[in-house]
Protein backbone atom coordinates (compact mmCIF):
# COMPACT_ATOMS: atom_id res chain seq x y z
CA UNK A 1 0.00 0.00 0.00
CA UNK A 2 1.02 3.35 -0.76
CA UNK A 3 2.50 5.63 2.30
CA UNK A 4 0.46 8.70 3.11
CA UNK A 5 2.01 11.97 3.24
CA UNK A 6 1.10 14.22 6.34
CA UNK A 7 -1.12 15.80 4.24
CA UNK A 8 -3.07 12.67 3.79
CA UNK A 9 -3.07 12.15 7.53
CA UNK A 10 -4.09 15.69 7.77
CA UNK A 11 -7.47 15.62 5.68
CA UNK A 12 -8.38 11.85 7.19
CA UNK A 13 -7.60 14.15 10.52
CA UNK A 14 -9.83 17.22 9.05
CA UNK A 15 -12.84 14.59 7.74
CA UNK A 16 -12.52 13.04 11.38
CA UNK A 17 -12.01 9.58 10.02
CA UNK A 18 -10.01 7.99 12.77
CA UNK A 19 -10.80 4.72 11.56
CA UNK A 20 -8.66 4.55 7.80
CA UNK A 21 -6.29 6.83 9.71
CA UNK A 22 -5.48 4.00 12.09
CA UNK A 23 -5.68 1.52 9.38
CA UNK A 24 -2.81 3.65 7.50
CA UNK A 25 -0.58 4.42 10.05
CA UNK A 26 -0.42 0.61 10.27
CA UNK A 27 1.43 0.47 7.38
CA UNK A 28 3.80 2.89 8.67
CA UNK A 29 7.03 2.13 10.26
CA UNK A 30 7.18 3.57 13.55
CA UNK A 31 10.36 6.14 12.60
CA UNK A 32 8.36 7.53 9.64
CA UNK A 33 5.32 8.12 11.69
CA UNK A 34 7.68 10.03 13.47
CA UNK A 35 8.67 12.34 11.10
CA UNK A 36 5.00 12.59 9.64
CA UNK A 37 4.29 14.10 13.51
CA UNK A 38 7.21 16.28 13.23
CA UNK A 39 5.37 18.04 10.35
CA UNK A 40 1.74 18.01 11.42
CA UNK A 41 0.32 21.11 13.54
CA UNK A 42 0.44 19.97 17.49
CA UNK A 43 -3.18 19.18 17.46
CA UNK A 44 -3.04 16.66 14.93
CA UNK A 45 0.33 15.54 15.99
CA UNK A 46 -1.82 14.49 19.26
CA UNK A 47 -4.63 12.78 17.09
CA UNK A 48 -2.01 10.61 15.06
CA UNK A 49 -0.49 9.92 18.79
CA UNK A 50 -3.45 8.84 20.40
CA UNK A 51 -4.46 6.74 17.39
CA UNK A 52 -1.58 4.52 17.94
CA UNK A 53 -1.77 1.21 20.23
CA UNK A 54 0.07 1.92 23.52
CA UNK A 55 2.92 -0.63 22.59
CA UNK A 56 3.28 1.60 19.13
CA UNK A 57 3.02 4.99 20.96
CA UNK A 58 6.07 4.46 22.90
CA UNK A 59 8.18 3.42 20.29
CA UNK A 60 7.43 6.59 18.33
CA UNK A 61 7.68 8.27 21.39
CA UNK A 62 11.32 7.43 20.84
CA UNK A 63 11.29 8.89 17.76
CA UNK A 64 9.89 12.25 18.18
CA UNK A 65 12.41 15.12 18.65
CA UNK A 66 12.29 16.65 22.33
CA UNK A 67 9.79 19.58 21.55
CA UNK A 68 7.21 17.52 20.04
CA UNK A 69 7.91 14.83 23.13
CA UNK A 70 7.34 17.70 25.47
CA UNK A 71 3.85 18.94 23.58
CA UNK A 72 3.06 15.34 23.67
CA UNK A 73 3.27 14.74 27.31
CA UNK A 74 1.75 18.08 28.23
CA UNK A 75 -1.37 17.02 26.14
CA UNK A 76 -2.25 13.85 27.43
CA UNK A 77 -3.52 12.33 30.99
CA UNK A 78 -1.41 10.82 33.85
CA UNK A 79 -2.15 7.52 33.20
CA UNK A 80 -1.22 7.99 29.29
CA UNK A 81 2.13 9.41 30.72
CA UNK A 82 2.74 6.44 32.68
CA UNK A 83 2.29 4.08 29.99
CA UNK A 84 4.29 5.43 27.42
CA UNK A 85 7.28 6.11 30.33
CA UNK A 86 7.23 2.45 31.71
CA UNK A 87 7.11 1.14 27.95
CA UNK A 88 9.73 2.47 26.61
CA UNK A 89 13.45 1.54 27.02
CA UNK A 90 15.20 3.24 30.28
CA UNK A 91 17.76 5.01 27.83
CA UNK A 92 15.41 6.68 25.59
CA UNK A 93 13.46 7.83 28.71
CA UNK A 94 16.39 9.28 30.25
CA UNK A 95 17.30 10.93 27.03
CA UNK A 96 13.72 12.53 26.86
CA UNK A 97 13.91 13.94 30.52
CA UNK A 98 17.14 14.86 30.18
CA UNK A 99 15.79 17.55 28.14
CA UNK A 100 12.79 18.35 29.18
CA UNK A 101 11.40 21.06 31.36
CA UNK A 102 11.39 20.91 35.13
CA UNK A 103 7.79 20.89 35.14
CA UNK A 104 7.47 17.27 32.91
CA UNK A 105 10.12 15.90 34.24
CA UNK A 106 8.34 15.95 38.06
CA UNK A 107 4.91 15.06 35.81
CA UNK A 108 6.82 11.76 34.08
CA UNK A 109 8.74 10.83 37.09
CA UNK A 110 5.25 10.84 39.19
CA UNK A 111 3.48 8.68 36.73
CA UNK A 112 6.27 6.27 36.53
CA UNK A 113 6.32 3.07 38.17
CA UNK A 114 8.71 2.32 41.22
CA UNK A 115 10.93 0.42 39.33
CA UNK A 116 10.99 2.53 36.38
CA UNK A 117 11.57 5.66 38.17
CA UNK A 118 14.49 3.78 40.22
CA UNK A 119 16.26 2.98 36.98
CA UNK A 120 16.12 6.48 35.17
CA UNK A 121 17.08 8.66 38.25
CA UNK A 122 20.12 6.40 38.02
CA UNK A 123 20.57 7.26 34.63
CA UNK A 124 20.09 10.67 35.13
CA UNK A 125 23.25 10.47 37.55
CA UNK A 126 25.73 10.11 34.77
CA UNK A 127 27.39 13.37 33.46
CA UNK A 128 25.90 14.35 30.03
CA UNK A 129 27.72 12.47 26.97
CA UNK A 130 29.29 9.69 29.16
CA UNK A 131 28.67 5.94 28.64
CA UNK A 132 26.37 6.03 31.57
CA UNK A 133 23.89 8.63 29.86
CA UNK A 134 23.82 6.71 26.81
CA UNK A 135 23.45 3.10 28.09
CA UNK A 136 20.35 0.76 28.78
CA UNK A 137 19.69 -1.22 31.40
CA UNK A 138 17.11 -3.90 29.23
CA UNK A 139 20.35 -6.24 28.31
CA UNK A 140 20.07 -10.50 28.70
CA UNK A 141 22.53 -11.71 31.45
CA UNK A 142 23.63 -15.53 32.55
CA UNK A 143 25.52 -17.31 34.64
CA UNK A 144 28.48 -19.07 33.75
CA UNK A 145 27.59 -22.21 35.74
CA UNK A 146 24.58 -22.39 33.01
CA UNK A 147 24.19 -24.84 30.49
CA UNK A 148 23.51 -23.85 26.97
CA UNK A 149 19.78 -25.31 27.74
CA UNK A 150 19.12 -23.31 30.50
CA UNK A 151 20.45 -20.25 28.65
CA UNK A 152 17.86 -20.29 26.30
CA UNK A 153 14.99 -20.98 28.34
CA UNK A 154 16.60 -17.64 30.29
CA UNK A 155 16.39 -15.44 26.64
CA UNK A 156 13.02 -17.16 25.78
CA UNK A 157 12.01 -15.86 29.11
CA UNK A 158 13.17 -12.60 29.87
CA UNK A 159 13.87 -11.01 26.21
CA UNK A 160 10.74 -9.82 25.22
CA UNK A 161 11.30 -6.41 27.33
CA UNK A 162 15.31 -6.27 26.40
CA UNK A 163 16.89 -3.85 23.95
CA UNK A 164 19.09 -6.55 22.03
CA UNK A 165 19.76 -10.34 22.96
CA UNK A 166 22.49 -10.86 20.06
CA UNK A 167 24.55 -10.55 22.75
CA UNK A 168 24.44 -11.88 26.33
CA UNK A 169 27.04 -10.93 29.09
CA UNK A 170 28.09 -13.48 31.75
CA UNK A 171 28.51 -11.92 35.25
CA UNK A 172 28.54 -13.56 38.77
CA UNK A 173 26.64 -12.91 42.01
CA UNK A 174 27.84 -9.55 42.62
CA UNK A 175 27.25 -8.45 38.95
CA UNK A 176 30.58 -8.37 38.38
CA UNK A 177 31.11 -8.54 34.25
CA UNK A 178 33.08 -11.98 33.63
CA UNK A 179 32.13 -12.70 30.09
CA UNK A 180 30.39 -12.10 26.87
CA UNK A 181 28.46 -15.11 24.61
CA UNK A 182 26.87 -14.14 21.30
CA UNK A 183 23.31 -15.80 20.11
CA UNK A 184 25.33 -17.83 17.36
CA UNK A 185 27.76 -18.87 19.52
CA UNK A 186 24.56 -20.56 21.93
CA UNK A 187 22.73 -21.64 18.39
CA UNK A 188 26.03 -23.54 17.07
CA UNK A 189 27.00 -24.98 21.08
CA UNK A 190 25.76 -28.43 22.61
CA UNK A 191 22.61 -28.05 24.59
CA UNK A 192 24.65 -29.82 27.52
CA UNK A 193 27.75 -27.43 27.28
CA UNK A 194 28.63 -24.96 29.51
CA UNK A 195 28.68 -21.48 29.21
CA UNK A 196 31.78 -20.61 31.01
CA UNK A 197 33.50 -22.76 28.21
CA UNK A 198 32.28 -21.29 25.57
CA UNK A 199 32.13 -17.80 26.75
CA UNK A 200 34.64 -15.04 25.29
CA UNK A 201 36.52 -13.52 28.25
CA UNK A 202 38.72 -11.26 26.62
CA UNK A 203 36.02 -8.00 26.64
CA UNK A 204 35.74 -4.55 25.22
CA UNK A 205 33.85 -2.81 27.75
CA UNK A 206 33.21 1.18 28.70
CA UNK A 207 32.99 2.66 32.40
CA UNK A 208 30.37 4.59 32.83
CA UNK A 209 32.04 8.16 32.98
CA UNK A 210 34.06 7.68 29.85
CA UNK A 211 33.17 10.25 27.13
CA UNK A 212 30.60 9.08 24.71
CA UNK A 213 33.21 9.86 21.47
CA UNK A 214 35.71 7.24 23.09
CA UNK A 215 32.63 4.94 23.52
CA UNK A 216 31.60 5.61 19.55
CA UNK A 217 35.69 5.28 18.54
CA UNK A 218 35.60 1.26 20.18
CA UNK A 219 32.48 0.83 18.49
CA UNK A 220 34.27 1.86 14.81
CA UNK A 221 37.49 -0.20 15.82
CA UNK A 222 36.05 -3.29 17.19
CA UNK A 223 32.71 -3.68 15.22
CA UNK A 224 30.18 -3.72 17.71
CA UNK A 225 26.74 -3.99 18.01
CA UNK A 226 26.49 -3.51 21.66
CA UNK A 227 28.73 -2.76 24.25
CA UNK A 228 29.06 -3.70 27.99
CA UNK A 229 29.28 -0.57 30.34
CA UNK A 230 31.02 -1.24 33.91
CA UNK A 231 31.32 0.69 37.05
CA UNK A 232 34.65 1.68 39.05
CA UNK A 233 33.82 -1.88 40.27
CA UNK A 234 34.16 -3.30 37.53
CA UNK A 235 30.22 -4.32 37.86
CA UNK A 236 27.51 -4.29 34.67
CA UNK A 237 25.64 -1.68 34.58
CA UNK A 238 24.26 -1.48 31.14
CA UNK A 239 25.05 -1.96 27.20
CA UNK A 240 25.29 0.92 24.70
CA UNK A 241 23.80 -0.44 21.38
CA UNK A 242 24.65 0.47 18.19
CA UNK A 243 21.53 2.06 17.39
CA UNK A 244 22.79 4.70 20.24
CA UNK A 245 26.34 5.22 18.67
CA UNK A 246 24.84 6.19 15.72
CA UNK A 247 22.65 8.97 17.03
CA UNK A 248 25.82 9.65 18.84
CA UNK A 249 28.40 10.10 15.91
CA UNK A 250 25.18 12.28 14.24
CA UNK A 251 25.48 14.39 17.45
CA UNK A 252 29.12 14.64 17.52
CA UNK A 253 29.25 15.61 13.88
CA UNK A 254 26.86 18.07 13.63
CA UNK A 255 28.25 19.79 16.95
CA UNK A 256 31.41 20.07 15.18
CA UNK A 257 29.85 21.16 11.66
CA UNK A 258 28.58 24.12 13.69
CA UNK A 259 31.61 24.71 15.71
CA UNK A 260 33.33 25.26 12.34
CA UNK A 261 31.24 27.28 11.17
CA UNK A 262 31.62 29.43 14.26
CA UNK A 263 28.09 29.24 15.81
CA UNK A 264 27.08 28.03 19.18
CA UNK A 265 25.99 24.24 18.52
CA UNK A 266 22.46 23.75 19.07
CA UNK A 267 20.50 20.38 19.38
CA UNK A 268 17.40 21.61 17.71
CA UNK A 269 16.53 21.12 13.67
CA UNK A 270 17.16 24.42 11.62
CA UNK A 271 13.50 24.43 10.65
CA UNK A 272 12.60 24.44 14.51
CA UNK A 273 14.80 26.97 15.49
CA UNK A 274 13.55 30.66 16.54
CA UNK A 275 14.99 33.29 14.19
CA UNK A 276 16.14 34.98 17.61
CA UNK A 277 18.02 31.71 18.92
CA UNK A 278 19.97 31.23 15.24
CA UNK A 279 21.06 34.99 15.68
CA UNK A 280 21.82 34.28 19.02
CA UNK A 281 23.95 31.13 18.26
CA UNK A 282 25.67 33.04 15.53
CA UNK A 283 26.49 36.79 17.10
CA UNK A 284 28.78 35.83 19.71
CA UNK A 285 31.60 34.24 17.48
CA UNK A 286 30.79 36.66 14.35
CA UNK A 287 31.31 39.23 17.12
CA UNK A 288 34.31 38.02 18.40
CA UNK A 289 36.20 37.65 14.34
CA UNK A 290 34.87 41.32 13.51
CA UNK A 291 37.02 42.28 16.06
CA UNK A 292 39.82 40.23 15.61
CA UNK A 293 39.40 41.23 11.71
CA UNK A 294 40.68 44.77 13.17
CA UNK A 295 44.68 42.92 12.94
CA UNK A 296 44.47 43.56 9.15
CA UNK A 297 43.37 46.44 9.47
CA UNK A 298 45.78 47.96 11.49
CA UNK A 299 48.92 46.20 9.41
CA UNK A 300 46.90 47.74 6.67
CA UNK A 301 47.48 51.12 8.14
CA UNK A 302 51.65 50.56 9.03
CA UNK A 303 52.25 49.89 6.14
CA UNK A 304 49.84 52.68 4.77
CA UNK A 305 52.68 54.40 2.85
CA UNK A 306 53.47 51.34 0.94
CA UNK A 307 50.71 51.40 -1.58
CA UNK A 308 50.12 54.52 -1.55
CA UNK A 309 53.54 54.58 -3.27
CA UNK A 310 52.62 51.85 -5.66
CA UNK A 311 48.53 51.51 -5.14
CA UNK A 312 48.63 48.84 -7.87
CA UNK A 313 50.13 46.94 -4.40
CA UNK A 314 46.58 46.60 -2.96
CA UNK A 315 45.17 44.79 -6.03
CA UNK A 316 46.48 41.75 -4.89
CA UNK A 317 45.91 41.66 -1.48
CA UNK A 318 42.32 40.11 -1.64
CA UNK A 319 44.17 36.87 -3.78
CA UNK A 320 47.13 36.64 -1.13
CA UNK A 321 44.31 36.56 1.80
CA UNK A 322 41.93 34.34 0.14
CA UNK A 323 44.61 31.69 -0.87
CA UNK A 324 46.08 32.20 2.24
CA UNK A 325 42.63 31.48 4.11
CA UNK A 326 41.72 28.81 1.85
CA UNK A 327 44.70 26.88 1.95
CA UNK A 328 44.66 27.21 6.06
CA UNK A 329 41.40 26.08 6.09
CA UNK A 330 42.47 22.51 3.73
CA UNK A 331 44.69 21.62 6.48
CA UNK A 332 42.61 22.06 9.67
CA UNK A 333 39.60 20.44 8.49
CA UNK A 334 41.89 17.31 7.41
CA UNK A 335 43.68 17.31 10.53
CA UNK A 336 40.43 17.99 12.38
CA UNK A 337 38.77 14.65 10.92
CA UNK A 338 41.81 12.76 11.47
CA UNK A 339 41.61 13.77 15.00
CA UNK A 340 37.92 12.57 15.39
CA UNK A 341 38.91 9.37 14.05
CA UNK A 342 41.82 8.90 15.93
CA UNK A 343 44.40 8.77 13.72
CA UNK A 344 46.21 12.03 14.68
CA UNK A 345 47.26 13.00 18.33
CA UNK A 346 48.53 15.72 20.08
CA UNK A 347 52.00 13.60 20.12
CA UNK A 348 51.96 13.66 16.03
CA UNK A 349 52.78 17.74 16.52
CA UNK A 350 56.03 17.02 14.44
CA UNK A 351 54.94 14.51 12.02
CA UNK A 352 52.12 16.75 10.76
CA UNK A 353 54.46 20.03 11.17
CA UNK A 354 56.61 18.08 8.34
CA UNK A 355 54.02 17.05 6.41
CA UNK A 356 51.98 20.24 6.07
CA UNK A 357 55.59 22.30 5.27
CA UNK A 358 56.28 19.41 2.28
CA UNK A 359 52.20 20.22 1.25
CA UNK A 360 52.82 23.96 1.44
CA UNK A 361 56.17 23.59 -0.40
CA UNK A 362 54.53 21.95 -3.28
CA UNK A 363 51.45 23.83 -3.90
CA UNK A 364 53.09 26.78 -2.84
CA UNK A 365 55.44 26.70 -5.65
CA UNK A 366 52.52 25.42 -8.45
CA UNK A 367 50.43 28.60 -7.05
CA UNK A 368 52.91 31.00 -7.74
CA UNK A 369 54.55 29.73 -11.16
CA UNK A 370 51.09 29.88 -12.16
CA UNK A 371 50.20 33.55 -10.91
CA UNK A 372 54.03 34.51 -11.52
CA UNK A 373 52.87 33.69 -15.65
CA UNK A 374 49.37 35.80 -15.05
CA UNK A 375 50.85 38.79 -13.53
CA UNK A 376 53.60 38.61 -16.34
CA UNK A 377 51.03 38.51 -19.02
CA UNK A 378 48.43 41.50 -17.22
CA UNK A 379 51.41 43.11 -16.24
CA UNK A 380 55.00 42.84 -18.71
CA UNK A 381 56.48 45.98 -17.30
CA UNK A 382 56.39 45.20 -13.76
CA UNK A 383 58.84 41.50 -13.50
CA UNK A 384 59.37 42.59 -10.03
CA UNK A 385 56.53 43.38 -8.99
CA UNK A 386 55.28 39.67 -10.37
CA UNK A 387 58.16 38.47 -8.58
CA UNK A 388 56.87 40.05 -5.00
CA UNK A 389 53.78 39.21 -4.90
CA UNK A 390 54.78 35.59 -6.17
CA UNK A 391 57.49 35.44 -3.52
CA UNK A 392 54.89 36.73 -0.75
CA UNK A 393 52.22 34.30 -1.99
CA UNK A 394 54.29 31.44 -2.06
CA UNK A 395 55.37 32.06 2.10
CA UNK A 396 51.57 32.81 2.95
CA UNK A 397 50.65 29.25 1.26
CA UNK A 398 53.61 27.64 3.52
CA UNK A 399 52.62 29.47 6.60
CA UNK A 400 48.87 28.70 6.05
CA UNK A 401 49.01 25.03 5.17
CA UNK A 402 51.53 24.43 8.68
CA UNK A 403 49.25 26.99 10.90
CA UNK A 404 46.02 25.06 9.63
CA UNK A 405 47.62 21.74 10.35
CA UNK A 406 49.09 22.24 14.50
CA UNK A 407 46.36 24.71 15.93
CA UNK A 408 43.81 22.21 16.14
CA UNK A 409 46.80 20.08 17.81
CA UNK A 410 47.65 22.83 20.16
CA UNK A 411 43.70 23.49 20.75
CA UNK A 412 43.82 19.77 21.99
CA UNK A 413 46.69 19.90 23.82
CA UNK A 414 44.73 22.87 25.91
CA UNK A 415 41.44 20.59 26.51
CA UNK A 416 39.83 22.73 23.74
CA UNK A 417 37.73 21.76 20.64
CA UNK A 418 39.75 21.20 18.28
CA UNK A 419 36.51 22.24 15.84
CA UNK A 420 37.31 25.73 16.53
CA UNK A 421 40.30 25.85 14.63
CA UNK A 422 38.55 25.12 11.72
CA UNK A 423 37.87 27.92 8.45
CA UNK A 424 36.85 31.47 9.77
CA UNK A 425 39.16 31.39 12.91
CA UNK A 426 42.43 29.88 10.37
CA UNK A 427 40.96 32.43 7.90
CA UNK A 428 41.15 35.30 10.62
CA UNK A 429 44.51 34.13 12.04
CA UNK A 430 46.09 34.21 8.13
CA UNK A 431 44.77 37.26 7.02
CA UNK A 432 47.01 39.24 9.43
CA UNK A 433 50.26 36.92 8.83
CA UNK A 434 49.84 36.91 5.39
CA UNK A 435 49.54 41.02 5.03
CA UNK A 436 52.84 40.82 7.33
CA UNK A 437 54.77 38.99 4.85
CA UNK A 438 53.37 40.88 2.29
CA UNK A 439 54.09 43.91 3.01
CA UNK A 440 57.51 43.26 4.43
CA UNK A 441 59.00 41.89 0.93
CA UNK A 442 57.34 45.32 -0.48
CA UNK A 443 59.39 47.16 1.76
CA UNK A 444 62.79 45.63 1.43
CA UNK A 445 62.16 45.09 -2.35
CA UNK A 446 60.62 47.69 -3.95
CA UNK A 447 60.53 50.44 -1.19
CA UNK A 448 64.45 50.30 -0.73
Amino acid sequence: METRTWRDLEQLIEDRDFLTLRNELSHIRDADIAVLMEELRSEHALVVFRSLPKDRAAEVFAYLSTSVQNQIVSSITDQEVGSIINQLFVDDAADFLEEAPAGVVKRVLRNASPETRALINQFLQYPPESAGSIMTAEFVDLKKHMTVREAFERIRRTALNKETVYTCYVIDSNRHLEGVVTVKRLFLADDSEVIGDIMETKIVYAHTLDDQEEVARLFAHYDLLSLPVVDHENRLVGIVTVDDIVEVIHQEATEDFQIMAATAPSEEPYMKTSVFTLAKNRILWLTILMLSATISGAVLQRYEQAFIALPLLVTFIPMLTDTGGNAGSQSSTLVIRGMALSEITPADFGKVMRKELGVGAITGVVLATVNFVRLTIMYPGEPLMSLVVCTALFITVILAKTTGGVLPLIAKSLKLDPAIMAGPVITTIVDGLSLIIYFKIVEVVLLR
